[in-house]
């Protein structure tokens, strides 16, 4: 196999974990599949994508991770969440991945509601900062995942066109 095929093949691993990473957590899901769009982009010579859309790529980057550190945070804040109650949504979301997608959807809400209720043991403002904070991250998700799909789709119509 010559070298080429090899960061070909790298890239598109870095793809796929990317796309993963856009609902794991653990995972810098967006700016992997970057990466692996820039490394793809390099083995080619820019040949198929060149400057332009790596700039336009970048930036979307960028974008993601300005979601990422808003989503939760503007959810969770509009209800009046403490920063425990921010601290337990994040350590929530954390264990959730060991507990598969159920663990994913329910970990930040119980995280968010440990943490208030924690800090003000008032179960009806926990339920809701719980709530707020799970809505504030399933609509970061579910934006991060347009946008990964938007990248995918913009990075291929850059290599066949």
């Amino acid at each position: 196999m010559d070298t080429q095929t090899i960061l070909y093949l790298v890239a598109a691993l870095l793809m796929l974990v990317g796309l993963a990473g856009t609902v794991l957590p653990a995972l810098p899901g967006i700016p992997l599949m970057f990466v692996g769009m820039v490394l793809a982009a390099w083995a080619g010579g820019f040949e198929y994508v060149g400057w332009g859309w790596l700039v336009a790529l970048g930036i979307l980057t960028l974008l993601s991770l300005g979601i990422d550190l808003l989503a939760a945070s503007m959810g969770a804040k509009r209800v009046g969440a403490s920063r425990l109650a921010l601290a337990g949504a994040v350590l929530g979301t954390l264990v959730g991945i060991f507990f598969g997608p159920l663990g994913l959807f329910a970990g930040p809400f119980v995280g968010a509601l440990a943490g208030e209720l924690i800090q003000r043991r008032d179960l009806g403002q926990a339920t809701k900062v719980g709530v707020g904070t799970w809505f504030g991250i399933v609509l970061g998700t579910v934006l991060k995942v347009g946008l990964a799909f938007a990248m995918l789709g913009l990075f291929a119509f850059a290599w066949w066109t």
